[in-house]
């Protein structure tokens, strides 16, 4: 591949995947190190070391095996420098080897750009810049994680990294809709998207206010927000405006993230999706705004969400997606399309992502049209907002109900008018 061609490099995705994946694991292997405080590497020095061999690898396509031996020869001669100096007790030496490491990165981006790989160059080259910036910030979030944030993000690497790739990728079972993989990767997405919200949660913590709550409580779990707002406004009645706000903005995020889920694995249903969906979000966020401006702030206390990570959760989740997957593709078989509406409702009411996830598998199947498949799933989450108001009436009392349970209901009344008379 000497001398490759520009847009060559461009439309090599695999290049990028490499790296991607390269500085993905680099992070995790150096914030375990970080955390372990070990004073010659740490999370920016592994990441650099990653990033330097499959660089060095690249090049090696255009320049031999020897550039891969010379990385490794260079990398080992710091590392025994490095040791040697800190056993030796010279308190005047660099502990550290992030300095030399990006030095020698940065040498294989250079050659990277004479050898012609001019995009996955400024990439990484920038890649370098910016870790070496954030030294500081890395550092300070690093110290502020908990020992059960830590074990979050390892139990997502079990479960993204090591468990994924060893389950088959063929259909089984009745309608051969059930895919391990498939399955598999569908909980690696929601868990993905409830360890974002988690971790960001974790950082904002009360600092970001009922908003910002809401928002995070959306992306881990509108649900389990919804029962922990509900039991505090019990608890403390002068806190019912702010945990009716949290309630409704989680259930508005929802929205946004069945949107997500749909751009992750069908991304040809968006353009019939987002119309009627976009509908009810800005009609939730006008009620947000409402509740927002006109309800009596007070302070309550951060719900304590469960790691989303966890293994026990994410196999019960793997079942539930596989169960829907299949009652859908057999009630689609035998009953026909408004069955599958009946099974959405019922499927709604315990969770929104299974049933999502399965029609939209349904639907790059072509078992279902994008008019079913975008109806049965806005159905799930007008569902689920039901029985969200249910939760919140018997958990926090009349007066909070009397807050959640009109926005639902006039947004469920909408949400019904859009699937019946929308083309």
């Amino acid at each position: 591949m000497q001398g490759a061609d520009f847009m060559d490099v461009l439309l090599d995705t695999e290049i990028f995947k490499a790296l991607g994946i390269a500085l993905m694991l680099g992070l995790l292997v150096g914030l375990q190190r970080e955390r372990d405080k070990h004073a010659l590497a740490g999370i920016r020095t592994f990441t650099l070391i990653t990033l330097l061999g499959a660089a060095s690898a690249l090049l090696a396509h255009d320049f031999g095996g020897w550039v891969v031996v010379a990385g490794m020869l260079s990398i080992t001669g710091l590392l025994i420098t490095g040791n040697w100096m800190h056993e030796n007790g010279d308190d005047q030496a660099p502990v550290g080897q992030t300095t030399e490491i990006a030095a020698l990165t940065m040498f294989a981006v250079g050659a990277m750009l004479t050898a012609g790989y001019t995009l996955p160059a400024v990439v990484l080259g920038a890649a370098t810049a910016v870790l070496l910036h954030l030294k500081e910030r890395m550092h300070s979030f690093i110290g502020n994680l908990s020992s059960s944030d830590v074990r979050a993000i390892f139990q997502f690497a079990l479960i993204a990294l090591v468990i994924l790739p060893l389950l088959p990728n063929q259909a089984y079972g009745p309608y051969a809709v059930l895919n391990p993989f498939k399955i598999w990767l569908m909980v690696v997405l929601i868990v993905a998207i409830g360890l974002s919200g988690y971790l960001a949660y974790r950082i904002i913590g009360v600092r970001g206010g009922s908003i910002i709550g809401g928002i995070l409580g959306g992306l881990i779990s509108s649900t389990a927000t919804t029962v922990s707002y509900a039991r505090q406004s019990a608890d403390h009645p002068k806190a019912i405006g702010t945990a009716s706000l949290v309630i409704v903005i989680a259930s508005t995020v929802v929205m946004v993230r069945v949107g997500i889920e749909i751009a992750a694995v069908a991304r040809s249903l968006l353009p019939v999706l987002i119309p009627p969906l976009a509908i009810i979000l800005l009609f939730m966020v006008a009620i947000s705004g409402f509740l927002y401006f006109r309800m009596q702030q007070s302070d309550t206390e951060a719900p304590a969400h469960k790691n989303p990570s966890q293994l026990k959760p994410a196999l019960v989740f793997g079942g539930l997606y596989a169960l829907v997957l299949l009652l859908v593709a057999f009630v689609n078989d035998r009953f026909g399309d408004s069955a599958i509406y009946v099974a959405a409702t019922i499927s709604g009411l315990t969770d929104v992502d299974a049933l999502t996830l399965s029609v939209a598998e349904l639907f790059n199947q072509e078992r279902l049209s994008g008019g079913t498949a975008w109806r049965a799933i806005l159905i799930a989450t007008l569902s689920n907002l039901a029985f969200k108001a249910v939760i919140a009436g018997a958990l926090g009392g009349k007066r909070l109900f009397m807050l959640v349970g009109p926005a639902f209901a006039a947004t469920i009344v909408l949400g019904l008018a859009v699937v019946i008379f929308w083309p």
